[in-house]
């Protein structure tokens, strides 16, 4: 009896969902014929329903519908933006962001095709770094809010103080972001100069690792404020600091790097090994000689020194093309 009870049920509730679906298809299409005016307000109102759901409330036919309800409308129409950031929401409570475009260009492009405003524009970056953080897409997300910051301009940078803080803090916690002096030049990160915060994201731009110890040894209280981890630091600022050295001298001592570096005589190699993973600097161990021979290293900042000595490169290594072909020209007749 209780079998049968059970069949029963699960019979019963396979109905259900297949009606529900069913009725909530046919209002997703008759909400697509509508005229422009009624339709707005119609779906942003079933948006919000759906987004309301109790977490964990079928889900799947709530993206379903919503991904329906955006593919079907056309794509210059204003209110998809609101489907848009509905189908986010629900897929961010589901962990199915990987389902939903999120490509930055892609978003661009939506953007003007809506022909939102600031605001809406500024809600639309901010839910979806916040979805790709949530699904651990960090460097989509960190492009996501460099977007979201250059957005912004000299007379509303100040709004933007919390994305500014959130987007600093979580590079500097990235353990695979190195590169930060793009940041420096945004307009929203900028308005924080003065504070301790821009302090630390300079260090990490350009200083060496003697720096953060010592801003470290007068901000312990910040640094932990921040849910920054003081070793995570460490390295992280050790590796900066070897890639400046690297840019500067071509052949590097041990006992430079350890003093440099703060490593102990045993440290060293280890430490060159996890540098050269990290693909930021390219080298070889001399073990007899005791040092490290450059063969690259990225720059950590990238200003009118470093476009200069690009165009000297690239200028060397024309003339150097030039003379080969001059050479095979004077060749060629005598072949």
């Amino acid at each position: 009896g209780i079998y049968r009870y059970a069949c029963l049920h699960d019979v019963i509730v396979s109905l259900l969902s297949v009606e529900v679906e069913s009725v909530m298809n046919s209002i997703v299409s008759l909400l697509l014929i509508l005229e422009t005016e009624k339709q707005e307000t119609l779906i942003e109102s079933l948006c919000e329903k759906l987004v309301k759901s109790r977490e964990g409330e079928r889900p799947s036919l709530r993206m379903q519908l919503l991904s329906n309800l955006f593919h079907g409308m056309d794509e210059t129409a204003p209110v998809r933006y609101t489907v848009y950031c509905s189908l986010i929401k629900v897929a961010t409570t589901c962990n199915a962001i990987a389902f939903i475009p999120t490509d930055l260009d892609q978003v661009r492009k939506w953007i003007t095709d809506w022909n939102l405003n600031t605001e809406k524009k500024h809600t639309l970056l901010r839910l979806v770094y916040e979805a790709l953080v949530e699904c651990k897409k960090s460097e989509a997300a960190a492009k996501v809010m460099v977007e979201l910051l250059g957005s912004y301009t000299e007379d509303n940078a100040s709004q933007a103080r919390v994305d500014a803080h959130r987007c600093i803090v979580r590079a500097l916690k990235d353990p695979n972001t190195f590169l930060l002096d793009h940041l420096l030049a945004l307009k929203p990160v900028r308005f924080l100069e003065g504070e301790l915060l821009h302090d630390l994201l300079t260090i990490f731009v350009s200083a060496k690792l003697a720096a953060y110890v010592k801003f470290y040894q007068s901000n312990k209280d910040f640094i932990d404020s921040l849910g920054l981890n003081h070793e995570q630091n460490m390295a992280k600022m050790c590796l900066l600091t070897f890639m400046g050295m690297a840019v500067e001298f071509k052949e590097i001592s041990f006992d430079t790097m350890q003093q440099e570096l703060q490593l102990e005589e045993d440290q060293v190699e280890a430490f060159v090994i996890d540098a050269v993973r990290t693909k930021m600097v390219y080298c070889k161990i001399d073990q007899t000689q005791r040092k490290v021979i450059v063969s690259h290293s990225t720059h950590r900042t990238f200003g009118k020194q470093q476009w200069q000595q690009l165009y000297d490169s690239l200028s060397s290594w024309k003339g150097n093309l030039a003379t080969v072909k001059t050479s095979l020209q004077t060749l060629s007749p005598s072949a």
